[in-house]
């Protein structure tokens, strides 16, 4: 065998080579790929690329890149000596099937997906990519107003001045730690039970992230549940152009904030790694804040051969979080930077391993498969009680969740041909196995600093354990019936099976257990899409996928022990619907405008009931529906380019981001008890809570050369914090209403020569007062203020 490897070793070639536009200026950042192979590599700052150990073989070199026509050439390896190839990239502005283009010497902050790509099918989809690389933002704190900005629809909690969880929702949902979306990391699961338990605590750096992927509801089919479809983080890979590159960012910013981040990567021959660092801290916009974080990823990736690439990837995140808590409404107008809460904390520690691997079976056909796991907590330590008490500084409670999960994706997309015409199957097979350990309800010490340690003989009052284990297949296909009209269809199977056990309460002594609660499931979901090109840049498009909600943790745990959970709890059910258009005029604008609907059936909710012993019950169960239904718009343009197509003095970006949703209850029985009657309601007609009719965001960015600057206008309507609309808010200022807000931002950028790179901003420029959340608990309860003005300097060096 040794023998035998160092022959084949001798027969390895090298080719090298440069890359330039039709005017002799080099191309930097084109992808070159051997067709037909898992092999490819990209050109460094001057156009140059190289690629070491090919074997013997013939091969068809591709060069590509954003805006011009595929370069390519034959050639054969049969000999050690590097070959070199000179490529030229002719421009191609108007041939725009991947949404993506470079316009005024620049990329737009945001595209859509091609029709297919990492094995997933996205045609007849509403689909946005957020390139997180081309916002002027403060990626430093994860501002997720300005990343979002141009994302219609998007509603944000912005009471998370840390960065540290991300809480955003589309189309009416809840923003509660973006729990309506199916939240991925480079395509696998990151949040503590997709099933069970799907709010995101983990939330990678945005100075690591390339990208940000969202499918709307229609995602469901190849990607399951949650009806605001998939939001998957794209982490940057590693650098194709050069054995090694070194980034480092470090930004101040007011209130003793500090962040610094730390990059490096490359690709050696078949190998190629990818490594970062970041920690951030800072004391917070309020009293009482205080976070300490630390992040770090490692990524290393080998091509075993032409047609094999494997991967492994490590994520590790904790944190460390100081929450100040709510205030009520006189404390928030009063000052809402006071805090009345010194004692509370939060951390979740996170690990993230995953293994991949590629094959390519053919041009045609290839596979992906995705093993993973998440081995994570959540804990917090305080005084939870309502805002208008006064903490007595006495013992606090532990609240602590221990998660494992592990899973595994396979995936094959194929190419075939049938009349004439090129189609294509994609098909996949999932295994979930995920189990939560909750421990609620500790002793703790009376101290200040944050220790989750029980006190001597103490005891969590709550042990639950939860098991969620999930089975799914899938299969899509896209049938491209001419070169402007194709239409999609699929079918995704479900099998979910549920327990969950435990001790549910220690009262005066004595343990009060809760009956084991299972439940299996087996359902279908189908879905159609279509798009219809009207010129070689634009095209109407619709879909309509069935979604689901499944049954969650907290759906299964009554909140006192006279609760009845309905045996027969089901998963909620419905669909969405889209009907769009979309494309680009030119190389001066693009567009995409729609109208949406969501049908959220068989809500969860408690409703009181009068029992067999004359006794009033709260009964959880499959309630009633809402609907989401409006307009979602975004347009940017270039006046510059439109009118001068160049310019000397720079040109200007403007966009809108605009959305109208009116998310409201149809038939959703509900019921109250006065003097020991049961009387009844119903939810019809009211406003779904956490969801405003209007979101607007408005920005200019003017580029010139390396220089850079954007302002941005965020105009969101008011919203209720619960589904019966309470205007006038209660003494705990958990409901009520959350009124209506416009907040500015600006942010510049400038790249010094080829290594240095500066970043300054001000968030909520004019310094508004504003809230966004009323929490009914941790981190509250109460009013949630958001950060009123700050400011960050990020500077930078590349190697």
């Amino acid at each position: 065998m040794f023998f035998i490897q160092v022959n084949v070793f001798a027969q390895r070639g090298a080719i090298k080579g440069t890359v330039k536009d039709e005017n002799n200026e080099p191309v930097a950042g084109a992808a070159i790929v051997l067709e037909g192979t898992v092999r490819g590599v990209q050109t460094d700052a001057v156009g140059n690329f190289q690629m070491r150990d090919i074997p013997k073989g013939n091969y068809i070199l591709k060069a590509s890149m954003l805006g011009y026509k595929d370069a390519k050439v034959s050639f054969v390896v049969d000999a050690a000596e590097p070959q070199t190839f000179d490529l030229v990239l002719v421009e191609d502005l108007l041939t725009l099937d991947a949404f993506e283009f470079s316009v005024s010497r620049g990329i737009m902050g945001q595209e859509r997906l091609p029709e297919v790509d990492k094995f997933r099918i996205n045609a007849g989809k509403k689909t946005e990519v957020i390139r997180v690389t081309e916002i002027n933002a403060n990626l430093a704190m994860n501002n997720s107003r300005q990343i979002f900005a141009r994302t219609p629809g998007i509603s944000i909690w912005e009471n998370d001045g840390s960065g540290i969880q991300l809480g955003v929702a589309s189309r009416g949902l809840n923003p509660n730690r973006s729990w309506e979306f199916n939240v991925r990391m480079n395509g696998y699961d990151i949040t503590p039970d997709p099933m069970g338990y799907p709010e995101a605590y983990f939330t990678p750096p945005m100075e690591v992230v390339e990208q940000i992927e969202i499918i709307r509801g229609a995602s469901s089919l190849q990607y399951g549940s949650q009806f605001g479809g998939l939001m998957n983080f794209v982490m940057r890979k590693p650098d194709k152009s050069t054995r090694f590159t070194f980034e480092t960012l470090n930004t101040v910013g007011n209130d003793g904030m500090f962040s610094t981040f730390n990059y490096l990567g490359g690709t050696e021959g078949k190998w190629s790694y990818t490594a970062y660092y970041q920690k951030r801290r800072g004391n917070g916009w309020r009293e009482n804040g205080f976070f300490d974080t630390d992040h770090a990823h490692v990524e290393v990736n080998y091509a075993a051969s032409n047609r094999l690439l494997l991967g492994v990837e490590m994520t590790y995140m904790n944190t460390e979080s100081q929450q100040p808590g709510g205030l009520t409404d006189e404390q928030f107008a009063q000052n809402a930077r006071q805090s009345t809460r010194a004692r509370n904390w939060f951390s979740t520690p996170w690990f993230i391993p995953a293994v991949t691997a590629e094959y390519l079976l053919s041009e045609q056909t290839k596979f992906s498969w995705k093993a993973f796991g998440t081995f994570a907590e959540r804990n917090s330590i305080g005084f939870m009680n309502p805002i208008f008490e006064e903490d007595p500084m006495g013992n606090r409670q532990i609240d602590r969740d221990f998660y494992t999960t592990y899973g595994s994706e396979l995936r094959m997309t194929h190419d075939y041909g049938l009349f004439g015409k090129s189609h294509t199957l994609a098909a996949g097979l999932r295994y979930f196995n995920g189990f939560i350990d909750r421990r609620q309800f500790g002793e703790g010490d009376n101290g200040t600093r944050m220790n989750f340690d029980l006190i001597d003989g103490g005891i969590y009052r709550r042990e639950l354990e939860f098991t969620n284990i999930n089975h799914a297949a899938f299969v899509e296909n896209v049938f491209r019936f001419s070169d402007r009209f194709l239409a999609t269809a699929g079918v995704r199977f479900e099998r979910i099976f549920s327990n969950m056990e435990g001790l549910f309460n220690v009262v005066n002594d004595s343990e009060v257990f809760l009956l084991p609660q299972q439940t299996t499931r087996n359902f279908l979901l189908f879905g159609v899409g279509a798009e219809y090109k009207v010129t070689n840049s634009t095209e109407f498009y619709t879909n309509f996928s069935e979604a689901y909600r499944p049954v969650l943790i907290s759906d299964l745990t009554p909140p006192a022990t006279t609760d009845i959970i309905d045996p027969n709890l089901q998963d909620s059910r419905g669909f969405n619907f889209d009907f769009g258009y979309r494309g680009a005029i030119q190389n001066w604008m693009k567009f995409d405008v729609g109208y949406f609907y969501l049908n959220y059936a068989d809500r969860i909710g408690t409703i009181a009931q009068l029992g067999p012993d004359g006794r009033i019950n709260q009964f959880r169960t499959n309630l009633g529906t809402s609907v989401s239904q409006g307009f979602e718009g975004y347009v940017e343009f270039d006046p510059v380019t439109a009118l001068a197509k160049t310019s000397r003095f720079g040109y200007v970006h403007m966009f809108a981001s605009l959305a109208f949703v009116d998310a409201r209850y149809r038939d959703f029985p509900v019921t109250t008890v006065s003097n020991g009657e049961i009387v009844q309601g119903n939810l019809n007609g009211n406003r779904v809570e956490n969801a405003p009719r209007r979101i607007n965001r408005y920005g200019v960015t003017y580029r010139y050369n390396k220089y850079s600057v954007t302002w941005q206008l965020s105009d969101i309507g008011d919203a209720f914090a619960d589904a019966s609309n309470t205007v006038t808010p209660n003494a705990a200022a958990t409901v009520g209403l959350i009124p209506a807000y416009r907040v500015q931002d600006i942010s510049g950028s400038a790249n010094i020569g080829r290594n240095f790179i500066l970043r300054a901003g001000i968030n909520n420029l004019l310094n508004e007062m504003y809230f966004t959340r009323r929490a009914g608990g941790y981190p509250g309860p109460g009013i949630m203020p958001a950060d009123g003005r700050t400011f960050f300097i990020t500077a930078g060096l590349k190697l």
